[in-house]
């Protein structure tokens, strides 16, 4: 959801002359052929007010890691650039719906992986989907793939996820060489192999942006980007100005790494999109239990959040970036993205 919301209202009183361009039916009382009043007796009156109101979705855990479910706003407070703000609005919600993303990574470095993702991505999007929620699925590899759009049918995007295939610059399956569109082991030149900046810019742009309330991109990957025209920073405003929460499972096929002599070292820039976001980053390795679990954690934060807007004190439409912070009482930590763009005049 923007942060920007404009209303216009409009009222107008129409002349009795263009009623006249309507052919009356036969019940209809008598037309006047009174003259049409002049311009002066006309009122057409037009408001547009400019409402910048901001939206926060977040989750709270206690010292122990536990979510915290029974907040109000008097245990909250919210800073804008370090400045105190007053929320309008603050409700612990579990049913508002939900926007779903799923990224999937079908890079040859996650051939030993994708059939686990596939079964637990599965099992989790026919829990979480309520009838009101709706869900995407793209793949990346060496392109961006559309594999099912938006649809509230676990059934279809099952069959979606199930249908993905490894996809390397040496054609479907474990061929083709790493670094070469085969994973992310980097080579000399510019290799192209895992779009992982291009697909979440791409989700947040052309399928998240248009689209109202909660948010969220589950990304499955070994956090490795290789040849995209997007650089995180892109990636991450994209998000944030779709105002959308990044979820990485980090998952790793750690013997593709072990046999080129080198680990993989993708938790740093999946963390930094996740934690600007309001999300965060779980890492499971190549161990199905572990998925299982990550994809619980996930439903659960999604399904125990805090909705909260407020009215920023700082009114200038000019598309800066403004720094958020969210704390709720000594102990706790508040899972909030980092910030968000302020409108233009323009939008």
């Amino acid at each position: 959801m923007r942060p920007l919301a404009a209303v216009v209202l409009s009222a107008a009183l129409l002349a009795p002359a263009a009623w006249a361009q309507l052919a009356p039916s036969p019940d209809a009382p008598p037309v006047s052929t009174a003259p049409a009043p002049g311009p002066e007796d006309q009122s057409v009156a037009t408001f547009k007010v400019q409402v910048n109101l901001v939206d926060l979705f977040f989750t709270v855990k206690d010292k122990s890691g536990n979510l915290v479910p029974h907040l109000n706003k008097n245990d909250c407070n919210v800073t804008e650039d370090k400045v105190p703000q007053t929320f309008k609005s603050f409700v612990a919600e579990n049913n508002l719906p939900l926007t779903l993303g799923i990224l999937l990574d079908t890079s040859g470095s996650q051939y030993r992986v994708l059939p686990l993702e596939q079964q637990a991505g599965s099992e989790f999007l026919s829990r979480v989907l309520k009838p009101k929620d709706q869900a995407f699925l793209l793949s990346f590899d060496v392109n961006v793939d559309l594999l099912q759009d938006f649809t509230n049918s676990p059934h279809l995007l099952a069959r979606a996820m199930n249908k993905a295939q490894i996809n390397t610059a040496g054609g479907n399956g474990a061929a083709g060489i790493p670094g070469l569109g085969g994973g992310t082991v980097p080579v000399q030149g510019t290799p192209k192999g895992t779009l992982l900046y291009d697909a979440v810019n791409l989700a947040s742009n052309d399928k998240l942006n248009q689209e109202a309330g909660r948010k969220a991109m589950i990304i499955l990957t070994d956090g490795e980007d290789e040849g995209s025209n997007a650089k995180i920073g892109d990636a991450i405003a994209a998000a944030q100005r779709s105002n959308a929460i990044i979820y990485v499972i980090l998952i790793a096929d750690t013997g593709f790494y072990g046999n080129f002599g080198m680990g993989y070292g993708g938790y740093s820039a999946a963390n930094k999109m996740a934690q600007e976001t309001g999300g965060r980053v779980i890492n499971v390795g190549n161990n199905g239990k572990k998925l299982q679990e990550a994809f619980e954690q996930i439903e659960d934060e999604l399904r125990t959040q805090y909705v909260a807007t407020y009215t920023p004190t700082n009114t200038k439409l000019d598309g800066t970036f403004r720094h958020i912070a969210v704390s709720c009482g000594e102990g706790m930590k508040v899972q909030v993205r980092r910030g968000y763009f302020a409108p233009t005049p323009d939008n």
